[in-house]
């Protein structure tokens, strides 16, 4: 696992022990940031279920401000604590171990870039979005990252909130949602 492009560009990540992460494969990755190139520079991020923060990391390599690293996992909050620290990124992240949906709940800041790469074979995927949309925490324009099997749909959204494409990978899915501008009356 390494960074591809930007500031820490080659820069290899600690992966984790056993099964309880499921780090994005590269092709993903690189196909992920390749669609929203233009949506990182200067943004704020978060990385719900970070696991290993490559996604935040890589947004930070290539631009974005700030990245707040969310995982309810102790031991995957201290590798990304470890792979903050080898990208030097210190300064521009923020690593949380603790529940997502508390952290949603709670959180009192708003993001440009939300990348969501749950457990598949969970319902955690549709919650967040619900939180995220509930609690308005996306800012105007704002991207929603969702990293799914292919047989996961996207939950009905309401407006600000729409629907955006899907790509597919094999059995690994990116679906993009989009927060419109406010309607000016």
């Amino acid at each position: 696992m390494r960074i591809i492009s930007g500031s820490a560009r080659g820069r290899k990540l600690r992966e984790p022990q056993g099964l309880d992460t499921r780090p994005t494969t590269d092709k993903v990755k690189e196909s992920l940031f390749n669609i929203i190139q233009f949506e990182l520079e200067g943004r704020r991020v978060l990385d719900l279920f970070a696991g290993t923060g490559q996604l935040g990391l890589e947004a930070l390599s290539r631009g974005a401000e700030h990245c707040t690293f969310v995982d309810q996992r102790r031991e995957a909050a201290a590798l990304v604590k470890e792979n903050v620290k080898l990208c030097r990124f210190e300064d521009r992240a923020r690593v949380v171990q603790g529940d997502a949906l508390t952290f949603l709940r709670s959180c009192g800041e708003r993001f440009d870039v939300i990348f969501l790469d749950p457990p598949y074979k969970t319902d955690l995927l549709e919650q967040c979005i619900e939180k995220i949309a509930g609690f308005d925490i996306l800012r105007e324009y704002g991207i929603i990252v969702c990293e799914s099997g292919l047989e996961w749909t996207i939950p009905t959204l309401t407006p600000p909130y729409e629907p955006g494409r899907e790509y597919r990978y094999g059995q690994i899915k990116l679906t993009l949602c989009h927060r419109a501008g406010s309607v000016k009356q």
